[in-house]
């Protein structure tokens, strides 16, 4: 079952997101719960899927060249996905995204498939026509990025990236 985002539960959902106590905590918690989930149940289950589609993306640190494994929401389109870098409304951009900078080449497990990808950063005037439909695909995304305003002293403009299958 997926719950739809613009529903009272996903309301709700969206509000927790954006709470100062879960910005302190489901960051750790989270990913470290996907993951485990993920490799339990075969690709079948992580605690996001219940509200938006989920990844897990493979990729290669920036810095020490390991392979890396994060559990994502990623909006599927025209056979690729897009990702937000949101880091839960936290200041700094999510490590992830500097690794797909450094090696664009990764992979992600969706739907028990895995799927080699070439990511992309997005940058203006794509990203402005891109982001009203990712913040329809998950509004909390908009408040991550109040949070995050570039205006303020350490502000940051959250990092889109649109990743590609290849060959």
């Amino acid at each position: 079952m997926t719950v739809d985002p613009q529903s009272r539960i996903g309301r709700i959902a969206q509000r927790i997101s954006l709470s100062p106590a879960f910005r302190r905590v489901g960051p750790v918690v989270v990913p470290r719960l996907d993951k485990a989930l993920h490799r339990l149940t075969g690709g079948r289950l992580m605690i996001g899927q219940a509200m938006l589609p989920m990844v897990i993306l493979e990729h290669t640190g920036a810095r020490t060249g390991l392979p890396r494994r994060t559990p994502l929401a990623a909006m599927p389109e025209d056979g690729g996905f897009w990702l937000v870098g949101s880091n839960y409304g936290r200041p700094g951009h999510p490590a992830w995204t500097a690794n797909l900078l450094a090696h664009p080449d990764a992979a992600v497990v969706h739907r028990r498939r895995r799927i080699p990808v070439r990511a992309r950063l997005v940058e203006e005037p794509e990203r402005s026509r891109v982001w009203p439909r990712l913040t329809a695909f998950w509004p909390g995304y908009e408040g991550y990025a109040r949070l995050n305003d570039p205006a303020s002293p350490n502000g940051r403009v959250l990092r889109v990236f649109r990743l590609d299958p290849v060959e």
